[in-house]
């Protein structure tokens, strides 16, 4: 289930990120674009969110091989600039044509129900127990 047949991940760009990373698929037509840069700060500004949910961001340079398998992959026209929110599963989970913003990056992955098990194997993990508390009682 977690592996890739070879021929199928020659066409496909994010193989090697499958199970593993959500990705944020970055294309721009212009390296100069202000959107890219947009985009650019907006992951910036996630900082240590990123690492925690498991992001990698794809940005491959405009017109390369890579970026026409990706835009075939994920059914992109040729918009100026596109950003693709995919899930570990291969999926895309957002698209947009202007910048996604890091507040809705967040929200899209914390609301994807594997990162959901994510968070509650983390909490317990770390012994986020529900704590039980007794009202009126000595015991402390």
């Amino acid at each position: 289930m977690n592996s890739v047949p070879p021929a199928h991940a020659e066409h496909d760009p994010l193989s090697r990120y499958r199970w593993t990373a959500r990705v944020l698929v970055v294309l721009a037509a212009d390296p100069e674009s202000p959107d890219l840069a947009e985009q650019k700060r907006q992951i910036e500004s996630l900082k240590d969110g990123a690492a925690e949910r498991e992001l990698v961001v794809v940005q491959p340079p405009a017109g390369s091989a890579e970026a026409t398998a990706l835009r075939l992959q994920l059914g992109l026209g040729n918009e100026p600039f596109q950003a693709v929110l995919v899930g570990k599963d291969g999926g895309a989970k957002l698209r947009a044509t202007k910048p996604i913003t890091a507040l809705e990056l967040m929200a899209a992955i914390d609301a994807m129900p594997m990162r959901q098990e994510e968070m509650r194997r983390r909490a317990l993990a770390v012994g986020a127990e529900p704590r039980i508390a007794l009202i009126g009682s000595d015991l402390q």
